[in-house]
């Protein structure tokens, strides 16, 4: 979203901070006079519903206790004046009861009813009257417009006819202190005017530094000057509308000027605070961050909070807005231009009352992402008492450009399953149309999910109008209300035979080995299609930008989205790619591969448009896949170039600012700007930009790899997919069709298209889908008015529902608000159908008028229809055949322990939040990963009692000394790791497995102890885990003394311990240090543990056993002590180290003894 309104509160702490500190919009706009800036005295008081209370004293400055005060509601309301929303000159105790009197009730202001919940405070400011006037920045497509009157105040009356206005064009030089107190200052007492220029220039530097898109004062007061001070200059009612999408460019300025602190005590103590001094709570920022209230009378319901959080942490667009809690009639649409035009639908059958809620998914959600969207509407619905007449639930959607369908569908699916019994109490009638890839898997989903639900659910795909279900859904007779209304969408195409002629890139015939002209050799067995990319192309004339031999650059890594241009201009027929290279800066020079047909070819990736246009002189389009925050910088590149003619700005989110110094910059420079906010635009069988026209399966379907004779424009990117589809089956198809972008301030306008489609002779006939929201349609109109565009256009303008919210709603695209009754839908197609327009009664009637157009031309012979095109047939990517379950493939590796795939990872099926839920530790995720179950307390404990005492010997032991050795010798942490784990063996720490196995074996096969000991020793074989260097049955290991008594208390048996235990008594009855070792003792539990827990059977514990288990149990351990080492080395930058010749016996062989020599010839 763009431009959206701030409280005034928040205005104010804007300006008083950065009026001071804003750099100057220009170098020489500065002050002049010794001017002083206003010092900011506001509070908030805001209403508590959860207490009903309002803000305390002790949270209020102190200033607000001994000043005569002004409080009034500060919820975005429209004349509070008029309304009695104004206490003036009062006290805080009148003004705390004024305010407590009023806080939490309803309140209706004109014919929008709310709570009052938010209050502003501040200083009463006596003054006369002639010293009010009147000052207003607006934002608009040209510039910027400052304007201004000598009389302001409540009865200031129509500002536009008795303002003075100084308009400041985007990217010309600031105007001058003479020019701007000339323009708007010529009513204003002499004393005064170089005070205002000062303070106009300082209030637009923070308007334009701060990326304000509106901010109004009235009144501006004026006070003269006293004892030779200049006048003193004082905002009192503020208005102001922010661009929410500059939040990562000014984000930091807007929170450093609501955080209070700043203006009680000195910055850098405030700095302190927010880096989380004794504050104690960290933000991102120095400050708050900025709050976006809803509109009066649309206080946030705790649902719509929770998808406006959902939104605000996901890439993709989630939207809700409930306008009737009780209404029977609930969507669930994806796409913004969908949205509307399902509302419009509804509307236009009268049901507007009964529409229950506004709102959109987009932008290829989660499968968990739409569950949680489901679920919050499903939930809405079935709440409170079933309605007798039923509810609908109409979950639309126009056809997708790359969003899995189906995938979104598993989510809607889930939530649909949850809500089964209250779906059929409240007697919820389904109805679901969609289109996009997968997408007849999805309705499949859901035509079954119908069957077993027990609620009835129709489906219906892309060859049924978009809006055609919703007077299904209401049971409206078409027909008998309007009569003669179409009814579905019937093809229009002539059936004639396929002519298919695709060309080939290379020669097939070319001898095996043989030597191109550029040096390359053919080799056997080669499926790298090369291409002729070095012949001039011929120029074309400026309203056809795009042909089959048109070649662009796509900067950002975007695979997916150019193999699908590759795909689409290998469909066409093209001789080569429309693609010439990427260009990604983070990523250096390398080669990608793409598939063209069933072939592959190379494409190069530059680290930018400098390298790029070196080396493809033929290139004279970019599509910019930047992000909302880079699209600025590298569109300005791409400007360095005149090469470039046209580039497409695919983000959403841009600056509006930015967005206007590049749209005027193109026009300087002659380049055609599409977007931003856009999926782009395509020209059948020449050209695709990105994603435009979904998968390959819709551009066969719409016809798209053939031109037809109809040009299009329109704002959203899936309503193009709609209207693709519909010419194809009631016209010859698509000429060529631009989806502009939905923000305030698109590159390109529907006049610069629509212009071109007028010049070009082969575009036939027009079609301009608008919406409410900006003046661009009139544009279109003066043109048709003029005679300028003569050919017939079709249009329509979405969003006619508008007018049946009783409070301002934000449709899906930023630009999609009227601002005046002139932007709103029903204005725009009443004047395009005075203007001569062919203007339907209602969308679901356009693919009926386009019918009626198309075919009225091919009767006058302006459209001769010729024989259709068979496409070949493009291989189907294999990721996506088998994410649509049409082949399948063993898979490489298995596994069976852990899954990160889905909402949360998954530890032998067991959540990673239950997980720490249930405390179970680390030998609790031990025994997960390692043997796929849990096991009891008291063996997960034994399990981290096994790792504290393994985590280290010393330095001495081999393991030890090696990771010293290497870290010395520079290695860094996983290498002296390495170094130090790989001593590892029989002979260092790897004797748990094989006590483990001996002391097993000799239990299980009936040896006693002492037979055991004797059969050893006849074997010449030691008894592994008996034995220590040091200790002795005086001297016992403490480590295993530890183990014993822990093994002895909790574990329910322990008998190859004692088997042990009884093997010892013989050892040591011959030599008192053959003991039963750390490693013998913990190898012997462990196997108690395995057997006789109850978690495995017999078969399990010996397999457990043989695979090494109880080593991993050592090399886990011991890691803790090497890693430990490291560090300590490196900590005490201990040099290389070289072991001493003293300590090493070196014993060369005889020098006489004989060699063998190299030959030396």
């Amino acid at each position: 979203m763009s431009s959206k309104a701030i409280r005034e509160y928040d205005a104010k702490l804007l300006l008083a901070y950065w009026l001071e500190r804003a750099p100057p919009v220009a170098p020489e706009a500065k002050v002049k006079t010794n001017f002083k800036y206003p010092s900011v005295k506001v509070a908030q008081i805001s209403w508590d519903p959860a207490t009903n209370t309002i803000t305390p004293d002790s949270k209020l400055p102190g200033w607000v206790f001994n000043t005569k005060l002004v409080a009034k509601p500060d919820q975005l309301i429209k004349r509070r004046g008029k309304a009695g929303l104004l206490s003036l000159n009062k006290s805080w105790e009148e003004s705390r009861d004024w305010i407590a009197q009023r806080a939490g009730k309803p309140q209706k202001v004109e014919s929008v009813t709310g709570t009052l919940n938010n209050f502003i405070v501040e200083p009463f400011l006596p003054h006369a009257s002639n010293t009010e006037y009147y000052v207003c920045i607006n934002s608009l497509r040209e510039g910027d417009a400052i304007l201004f009157t000598h009389e302001g105040g409540v009865d200031i009356g129509d500002v536009d006819a008795k303002a003075l206005v100084l308009n400041i064009p985007v990217n010309k030089p600031f105007p001058s202190r003479e020019v701007i107190a000339d323009t708007l200052l010529k009513h204003v007492p002499a004393e005064k005017k170089d005070t205002l220029v000062d303070f106009l220039i300082r209030l637009y530097s923070v308007y334009v530094d701060l990326h304000f898109a509106y901010l109004e004062i009235n009144p501006l007061v004026v006070l003269d000057g006293e004892k030779g001070a200049p006048p003193q200059v004082c905002y009192l009612d503020m208005a102001a509308k922010l661009d929410q999408t500059a939040e990562s460019i000014c984000g930091p300025k807007w929170a450093i000027a609501r955080d209070l602190s700043v203006y009680e005590t000195n910055e850098a103590e405030a700095t302190k605070t927010a880096a989380g001094g004794k504050a104690g709570k960290v933000t991102a920022d120095r400050g708050p961050p900025m709050v976006w209230p809803a509109p009066f009378g649309r206080d946030l319901t705790k649902e719509e909070a929770y998808i406006q959080k959902l939104d605000a942490s996901t890439g993709a667009s989630l939207k809700l807005t409930v306008l009737n809690a009780k209404g029977r009639i609930w969507t669930m649409v994806a796409g913004g231009g969908a949205s509307v035009v399902y509302s419009d639908a509804i509307a236009a059958h009268g049901y507007a009352d009964e529409l229950a809620n506004y709102g959109e998914y987009s932008g290829a959600p989660t499968e968990g992402q739409t569950y949680e969207y489901a679920k919050t509407i499903i939930d809405l619905i079935t709440r409170g008492t079933p309605n007798p007449k039923g509810k609908v639930l109409i979950i639309g959607g126009g056809i997708a450009n790359f969003t899995n369908v189906a995938a979104t569908f598993k989510g809607i699916i889930r939530a649909l399953k949850e809500f089964k019994n209250q779906l059929i109490a409240h007697q919820v009638k389904i109805f679901v149309r969609r289109g996009g890839p997968n997408y007849q898997e999805g309705l499949k989903a859901m035509r079954l999910l119908g069957e077993s639900l027990g609620v009835p659910i129709r489906v219906f795909g892309p060859e049924t109008h978009i809006t055609e279900i919703v007077p299904l859904a209401l049971g409206v007779d078409i027909k008998k209300s309007r009569p003669g209304a179409p009814s579905g969408l019937l093809s229009a195409q002539l059936d004639t035979p396929p002519n298919a002629t695709i060309a080939t890139a290379t020669d097939p015939n070319e001898a095996v080995g043989s030597i191109h002209a550029d040096g390359e050799r053919t080799q056997a067995a080669d499926h790298i299609v090369h291409f002729d990319t070095k012949a001039s192309t011929t120029a074309r004339p400026s309203y056809r930008p795009f042909d089959d031999n048109t070649r662009s650059f796509v900067y950002g890594l975007q695979p997916r989205a150019i193999q699908g241009m590759l795909d689409f201009d290998y469909s066409c027929g093209r001789k080569t790619p429309s693609v010439a290279a990427m260009i990604y800066p983070f990523g250096g020079h390398h080669i990608q591969k793409f598939y063209w047909g069933t072939r592959e070819t190379l494409l190069p990736v530059y680290t930018s448009f400098k390298e790029a246009v070196s080396k493809h002189p033929d290139v004279d389009v970019a599509v910019n896949f930047a992000s909302s925050r880079s699209v600025y910088s590298s569109t300005l590149e791409c400007f360095e170039f005149p090469q470039i003619k046209a580039i497409a700005l695919i983000a959403e989110g841009v600056p509006e600012r930015h967005a206007r110094e590049i749209l005027w910059l193109a026009e300087e420079k002659g380049v055609l700007i599409i977007g931003p906010a856009t999926v782009g635009g395509i020209k059948p069988g020449c050209f695709r930009i990105g994603n435009s026209g979904g998968m390959m399966d819709n551009i066969i379907s719409s016809k798209l790899y053939r031109p037809g004779s109809v040009g299009y424009v329109s704002k959203s990117g899936g309503m193009s997919n709609e209207l693709n589809n519909i010419l194809s089956l009631v016209t010859n198809g698509t000429y060529e069709g631009i989806a502009i972008g939905g923000d305030r301030y698109p590159g390109s306008t529907f006049i610069d298209h629509l212009l071109r489609y007028e010049q070009d002779p082969d575009c036939k006939m027009l079609v301009l889908l608008g919406e409410v929201g900006g003046i661009e349609e009139y544009r279109v109109i003066d043109a048709v008015k003029k005679g300028i565009i003569k050919k017939p256009i079709v249009a329509w303008a979405i969003g006619t529902c508008a007018k049946m919210f009783a409070t301002e709603v934000q449709f899906g695209h930023a630009g999609s608000m009227a601002n005046s009754d002139m932007e709103t839908a029903d204005a725009k197609n009443r004047a395009m159908r005075e203007a001569g327009f062919v203007v339907p009664d209602t969308f679901e009637e356009l693919p009926q008028v386009l019918k009626d157009t198309y075919e009225r031309l091919v009767k006058g012979g302006a459209i001769k229809p010729k024989s259709e095109v068979e496409p070949p047939v493009i291989p189907m990517d294999y990721k996506w055949a088998q994410e649509l379950g049409l082949i399948r493939k063993p898979a490489a590796f298995i596994s069976t322990i852990s899954d990160e795939r889905g909402q949360e990872l998954l530890y032998a099926g067991m959540r990673i939040s239950d997980v720490f839920k249930d405390e179970i530790g680390i030998g609790g995720v031990l025994s997960l990963l390692w043997f796929k179950r849990r096991l009891p307390p008291w063996a997960t404990k034994f399990i981290e009692m096994v790792l504290m005492l393994t985590a280290d010997h010393g330095p001495a032991v081999s393991g030890a000394m090696n990771t010293i050795v290497a870290t010395r010798a520079g290695k860094d942490l996983i290498s002296s790791l390495a170094s130090g784990l790989l001593t590892i063996g029989s002979r260092f720490g790897g004797a748990l497995d094989e006590a483990a196995s001996m002391f097993s074996n000799a239990r299980d096969t009936g040896l006693t102890p002492r037979e055991f000991v004797d059969n050893s020793r006849k074997a010449n074989k030691l008894i592994s885990g008996i034995g220590h260097k040091i200790k002795s049955v005086n001297n016992p290991d403490l480590r295993v003394e530890l183990v014993k008594e822990y093994v002895h208390k909790h574990f329910p048996s322990h008998s190859l311990l004692d088997y042990a235990l009884a093997v010892e008594k013989v050892t040591t009855a011959k030599k008192d240090t053959l003991i039963l070792n750390v490693d013998g003792c913990i190898a012997v539990c462990f196997v108690d543990l395995l057997r006789d827990s109850g978690a495995f059977t017999p078969e399990e514990a010996d397999e457990y056993i043989k695979i090494g288990t109880l080593n991993g149990l050592f090399v886990l351990g011991r890691s803790i002590g090497f890693i430990g080492h490291h560090l300590d080395q490196k900590r005490l930058r201990a040099p290389l180290y070289r072991h001493p010749a003293d300590d090493i016996f070196i014993n060369m062989a005889d020098v006489s003894q004989p060699r063998v020599l190299a030959r030396t010839q």
